[in-house]
């Protein structure tokens, strides 16, 4: 390459169910893969994703899997993280993005790994925040495990929170999104039937069981990644749905499966309110909202729930199109590493 051609990047965005990756030319990919089961797969799985994106002079990482329970601390996930990334390309052609809001070369986070330890959303925040009106307004990015709420402020980001901690502590961290999440750790109860109805403490069904009954997400019955092992499809949720009131396909109707899924829906996004208020606090009500992830569509609701009528909500699914809007912590480092001083 010579030193007139831009060179090209490659993001990556490491999570413990899910694979992200984007690239300076335009592709966006998202592949899940569950980490914390088979650990010692990350490099070829890195390198699949690599290898199906189009070729790259540098790479960008950032990461949130350091946190999953394979590995014994945060320090030694981000190592392993950043050491399956090595076969990829040159260690000095790497730079990592860090929770100081900066790239940092691999022997430096190697030395201080809690430099990048989930630092992803921070990537998003400055780059959404440029969509944002002035004023106060919030980030809201809705993926299959997680949500985050991040407040803005003319145009920038200002968390209150930097580590997860921190961040549960202030609720701009929420554990808690469309896919993953056991329908148990919503609430223990809804409002069904007529009657409070308690639910069963049990890994019987998650939110992607009840995105599948109200038609939010797309059956896919060769994806077995489910609470039971079986089809991601509508009947296989009702089933799973079915257990969590105590019942089963014999006594649990399809109207019964609607009625439960509105209400988890509706007790989840009760939820991701209260979180969003408290984040934002009384006296900084949000005029604006920017929505990225796989979960848009609760994401434009709750922004409506915040937001006075009429206020601006910018999708970056419009933005940057449906697959860089799922991949966006990668799609924001993209514009951070090309923004660096030095870089072509």
């Amino acid at each position: 390459m010579t030193g007139s051609e831009s060179q090209s990047w490659l993001a990556l965005d490491v999570g413990g169910a899910n694979l992200k990756a984007a690239h300076s030319r335009g592709p966006a990919r998202s592949m899940p893969f569950e980490l914390w089961k088979q650990p010692e797969q990350l490099p070829r799985m890195l390198a699949n994703l690599a290898h199906a994106m189009p070729p790259f002079d540098r790479l960008a990482l950032t990461m949130t899997a350091e946190l999953c329970d394979c590995y014994n601390t945060k320090d030694e996930g981000v190592r392993e993280i950043v050491r399956a990334t090595l076969p990829l390309t040159n260690e000095e052609n790497i730079q990592v993005w860090g929770i100081d809001g900066r790239f940092h070369p691999v022997r430096e986070i190697m030395t201080h790994p809690a430099l990048a330890a989930a630092a992803n959303w921070l990537a998003l925040a400055h780059i959404a925040a440029r969509f944002a009106a002035d004023g106060p307004a919030i980030l809201i990015d809705i993926g299959t495990t997680t949500t985050d709420l991040i407040p803005l402020q003319d145009r920038q980001p200002v968390p209150s929170g930097r580590t997860d901690t921190e961040r549960l502590q202030t609720s701009e961290l929420v554990y808690a999104g469309i896919q993953r999440t056991p329908v148990c750790a919503i609430t223990p109860e809804v409002q069904w039937r007529g009657k409070p109805t308690g639910l069963c403490a049990e890994l019987f069904a998650t939110t992607h069981d009840v995105y599948l009954i109200l038609e939010e997400c797309q059956a896919d019955p060769a994806n077995l990644r489910t609470a039971d092992g079986r089809p991601a499809t509508p009947q296989a949720a009702r089933d799973r749905l079915a257990r969590m009131v105590g019942a089963d396909r014999a006594t649990f109707l399809e109207t019964d499966a609607q009625e439960l899924a509105r209400a988890l829906d509706s007790a989840l996004l009760d939820r991701l309110t209260k979180a969003a208020k408290r984040t934002m606090g009384p006296d900084r009500p949000p005029r604006s909202a920017v929505i990225s992830g796989s979960g848009q569509f609760l994401a434009q609701r709750l922004a409506r729930a915040l937001l006075p009528p009429g206020a601006p909500v910018v999708s970056l699914a419009s933005v940057w199109g449906p697959a860089a809007s799922e991949a966006a912590c990668a799609h924001a480092l993209l514009t951070l590493a090309a923004e660096q001083p030095g870089n072509p």
